[in-house]
């Protein structure tokens, strides 16, 4: 049986999250069960469209964590974990599940470390286990390994937002890795770390052009284009996922656009986790000026319905 990928939740999917859920020789790993939407985007609060597809989308993530067997939290952003005040959520996806968690002591910025000690809190009578995992290797079953790579930044080195971890599960031949915040494997070491590991299939959370010139630099940015690249180019991986932070860009596409003519040029699919599914982009976020001017109309039930109609578990 090959490793299944099922994004749950992402930017292109109308949220703040990278919810993916794994399925492999049976077992189900949900991974980064959290979601949010950005409290301001043009100076304006979350569309009544944003908040609809927030309670489909919470739903949705709580229903699969009850079903999933792993639950993994790779840092402390709430579209990454649940938020401290959410009783269902904790209950559901993390009762009597194994547990696996970045180190929280660690973190470099006070608001991380303090977020990180009350999800302990909240889980930690409730989980059957839970595992600091940051630098380690496990065996599940037979022949699954899961791996988890040291903290890396959250985005280009000495990023004031933090640190996360990256997740690698790997059967046989193939290799599935979770980025995380990695922000175009900006990070050196997030670089490094993937080459190694050979993923044949790869989430990359790409790059917050958004904050362009005032919180993140041209410079950066450009060079993070390069740690992509590498990644098409050095890696095996044939499926690419480029989500999250960049699809907040309404013109994400003409901004990577050297990406993904690179990856047409070796043969391979970079893709938004919408597109992966199969759907059109649902980049609600970017779009909440027209969507408040009511330039635009969407079916947003409609579409959770056909993206959940694909996730068979």
């Amino acid at each position: 049986m090959p490793i299944k990928i099922y994004p749950l939740a992402f930017d292109s999917m109308g949220v703040r999250s990278q919810a993916v859920l794994v399925v492999v020789n049976g077992y189900k790993i949900l991974i980064d069960p959290g979601v949010a939407l950005a409290p301001k985007r043009y100076g304006l609060p979350p569309t009544d469209l944003e908040l609809k597809a927030l309670d489909i989308v919470r739903r949705k993530i709580i229903e699969v964590g009850r079903k999933s067997d792993i639950v993994i939290v790779t840092h402390y952003h709430y579209d990454h974990h649940p938020y401290p005040n959410d009783k269902e959520m904790y209950e559901e996806i993390f009762s009597g599940k194994k547990v696996f968690i970045k180190a929280y002591e660690n973190e470099v910025t006070s608001s991380a470390k303090n977020r990180g000690r009350k999800f302990y809190e909240n889980i930690k009578d409730i989980a059957a286990e839970i595992i600091v995992a940051d630098d380690k290797k496990f065996k599940i079953g037979k022949n699954i390994i899961l791996e988890f790579s040291p903290p890396v930044w959250h985005g280009p080195v000495g990023s004031k937002v933090g640190r996360v971890i990256m997740v690698n599960i790997r059967k046989g031949r193939s290799s599935f890795i979770h980025g995380s915040d990695a922000q175009n494997l900006a990070d050196p070491d997030a670089l490094k770390w993937v080459l190694e590991k050979k993923p044949t299939f790869i989430i990359i959370d790409g790059y917050p052009t958004i904050l362009m010139g005032w919180r993140v630099s041209m410079k950066d940015f450009v060079e993070s284009m390069e740690n992509v690249k590498k990644v098409i180019t050095d890696t095996p991986a044939k499926t690419i996922i480029l989500d999250h932070h960049i699809v907040r860009d309404k013109k994400f596409e003409e901004k990577m656009r050297e990406i993904y003519e690179l990856a047409e040029k070796h043969g391979k699919k970079v893709l938004t986790a919408a597109e992966y599914m199969g759907l059109e982009n649902l980049p609600l976020e970017a779009l909440r000026k027209d969507i408040k001017q009511g330039k635009v109309e969407l079916d947003i039930e409609n579409y959770y319905k056909k993206l959940y109609s694909k996730i068979k578990i």
